[in-house]
Order: structure tokens, then C-alpha cells, then sequence
């Protein structure tokens, strides 16, 4: 019996000192976050993946990405290895909005140019590279409020489809605090835009940004560090909208992600390549 107990106090000490290796499975509108050997590089569609300097870095796949991915680490002395990753699919929601005005449908071809504008400077915003790591230390809900929109789903207003929402969306009153999910950089605060109304991009690095639509008020400008769970602006009803909420989003570069899946999975490492040193 003392011998069965010391294996069992040895098991338990062996299993709590293992790392965590694997984040929830991999679906379409995730974030793979893996680490590899520092000095290592990472390509993913032939394109260099930036890595912090404990070699963490990380890849999304948006709405419709493929079931089978892949991505290469490559070591100082030039070995390649492929890595692949196998996502789940997805079935997504069809959503039904009524009463939104007709400006918002089909927009007057005066507001073209200022469309055109606004989505310039989101996707400036969306394309920083920062060495921030901050997205490393998990995601916090921005706003407290029922979830009346999500990730992926197909939208009709007033009956004609539109793009897929690529948000998650927070019913609260106007002036509700809006909390940044992560530390980060302020890299755009609007205050009207033409769809989105008050808009803000925070990055939380390695090109992982936080978008914040419809809002009321700004409390903070671009340039500004933030803390995670500090308020950067408030809930409003700008932009298309029938009614006060956020719409919060998370993006990989210009890859669309699920926010739900990112607050779900986070910290975690998903994956210790064992290429050769």
C-alpha cells in the first residue's frame, strides 16, 4: 500500500510539472500558438512568421481556411521541417437584421470614397508588426453584456445577404465601459466612421490586433499604451447599427479570427518543435 501511494505522489508530481502542449482543437477561425527553439525561423505559405525572442509565435486561420495546414521551421544551419495541423470545420449561423436604414444597405455613391478611406486606414492599422508579446498572456471579455452576434455567421439586412460578421457582439447601453482584452498599442482611434461608427484598433503584437466598432466615445488616442482591463472607450450605437452594443474583433494581419476561440485558448502552448538545434 506505501508503495502504491509513492507511485501515485511521484505520478501527480510528474504530471503537474509537464508543460501545457496543446491549446483546445484547432478549428477555422483559431489562432495556433506554437513555440519553437529561439534562433529558429517560421514560414507559413512561404512567408516569414515573426517569433518573440523565446521563440513563441503564432498563426490564424480565418472563416473559411483550409482543413489542412501547414507551416516550416526552419534551424540557424538551414534543416527544414514541415509541420502540418488539421482544423475542424465549422457550420455557421444565419442572421436575420431588420430596420437597418437604407444608407447602411446599399451606401449612396457620395459616401464611396469616404468608404474606401475608412477601410485604407483600418487595414494601415490591421497590418502592424510589432514585437509586442502581449497577446501571450491571454484575453480578458472587453464588455459585460448578452451576446447578440457571432463569430462567422451570414447576415441579411432587411433581407439582402451580405459579408459574413466577423465580430462578436456585446448588447450593453450606451457609455458602457469598454476594457482593452490585452495590453497593447492604440494604432487607430476614429471617431465616425462610415459602417463601423467609433472605431478602434489596439495591437496586442506580432501582428494580433483588437478592433472596437460602434463606439461612443474614445478615452484614448493612437500612440497610447494600454493596460489589459483598462477602459479605452465607451459603448455607443454609431455607424450601422439598430441598436447600442460592441463588436469586438480579433485579426491576424488580415485574417479574420474568432475572439471566443482566442479568449477560450489562451495562454497556451500549442506546439515545442523538436528540429534539430
Amino acid at each position: 500500500m506505501r508503495f502504491f501511494s509513492f507511485l501515485v505522489r511521484v505520478a501527480c508530481v510528474w504530471l503537474v510539472a509537464l508543460p501545457v502542449l496543446a491549446q483546445q482543437p484547432l478549428t477555422q477561425g483559431s489562432l495556433f500558438l506554437g513555440k519553437t527553439t529561439p534562433g529558429n525561423k517560421v514560414f507559413y505559405k512561404d512567408q516569414p512568421v515573426m517569433l518573440t525572442t523565446e521563440g513563441d509565435f503564432v498563426i490564424g486561420f480565418g472563416r473559411d481556411a483550409s482543413l489542412e495546414q501547414s507551416y516550416i521551421v526552419e534551424t540557424p544551419h538551414g534543416k527544414q521541417t514541415t509541420y502540418t495541423l488539421q482544423l475542424q470545420s465549422r457550420d455557421y449561423k444565419i442572421q436575420r437584421i431588420e430596420g437597418v436604414p437604407g444608407k447602411y444597405v446599399v451606401p449612396p455613391e457620395s459616401r464611396l470614397l469616404r468608404i474606401k478611406d475608412d477601410n485604407r486606414q483600418i487595414g494601415e492599422a490591421r497590418a502592424s508588426r510589432t514585437e509586442r508579446d502581449d497577446f501571450l498572456s491571454g484575453f480578458l471579455q472587453p464588455v459585460d453584456g448578452p451576446i447578440t452576434g457571432v463569430y462567422g455567421s451570414q447576415r441579411y439586412f432587411n433581407g439582402k445577404p451580405r459579408r459574413p460578421h466577423y465580430g462578436l457582439d456585446y448588447a450593453a447601453p450606451t457609455g458602457t465601459p469598454v476594457l482593452s482584452p490585452a495590453a497593447g498599442k492604440v494604432v487607430l482611434a476614429h471617431p465616425d466612421m462610415y459602417f463601423s461608427g467609433g472605431t478602434m484598433i489596439i495591437d496586442h503584437g506580432m501582428g494580433v490586433t483588437s478592433s472596437f466598432l460602434h463606439l461612443s466615445k474614445l478615452l484614448v488616442k493612437p500612440g497610447d499604451i494600454v493596460k489589459q482591463g483598462q477602459p479605452v472607450a465607451e459603448v455607443g450605437a454609431t455607424g450601422r447599427v439598430t441598436g447600442a452594443h460592441l463588436d469586438w474583433r480579433i485579426n491576424w494581419g488580415n485574417v479574420r479570427l474568432d475572439p471566443e476561440l482566442v479568449m477560450r485558448d489562451y495562454p497556451m502552448i500549442s506546439d515545442l518543435d523538436d528540429a534539430p538545434k
